[in-house]
């Protein structure tokens, strides 16, 4: 996976992930949030990293949330399609892609295998 938010960079056994948006003080985004997974998926695989180090790029660590898609900020059916849904229309949250994305990146960071 190319990524286009984070900087990915190993050296010395320790993998410096790296947030960066600094135009936008490095705010939380969806391809954030699947390239962050995605970068701990692949340090855990990599025997060469022993580490990590997570910081942004610029002036700021993270901003937060990107609030820049306005009012579909945080409605996931507008930004992902339809969540799955109980009988009695309820939202089904034994489905793990209902869980907020950053609450996504957590768990994978808790998961690591790496310090």
């Amino acid at each position: 996976m190319a990524y286009e938010t984070i900087k990915y960079e190993v050296a010395e056994q320790i993998l410096t992930i790296t947030l960066n948006r600094p135009d936008k003080l490095n705010a939380f985004n969806a391809t954030m949030q699947q390239e962050l997974i995605d970068a701990f998926d692949k340090a855990d695989k990599d025997d060469d990293v022993r580490a990590i180090i997570v910081t942004g790029e610029g002036r700021g660590f993270c901003a937060g949330a990107d609030l820049s898609s306005g009012a579909n900020t945080f409605d996931r059916d507008a930004r992902r399609g339809p969540v799955k849904r109980n009988a009695d229309g309820s939202v089904d949250y034994s489905d793990p892609q209902v869980r907020d994305g950053g609450g996504q990146v957590t768990l994978r960071i808790f998961k690591c295998l790496k310090p």
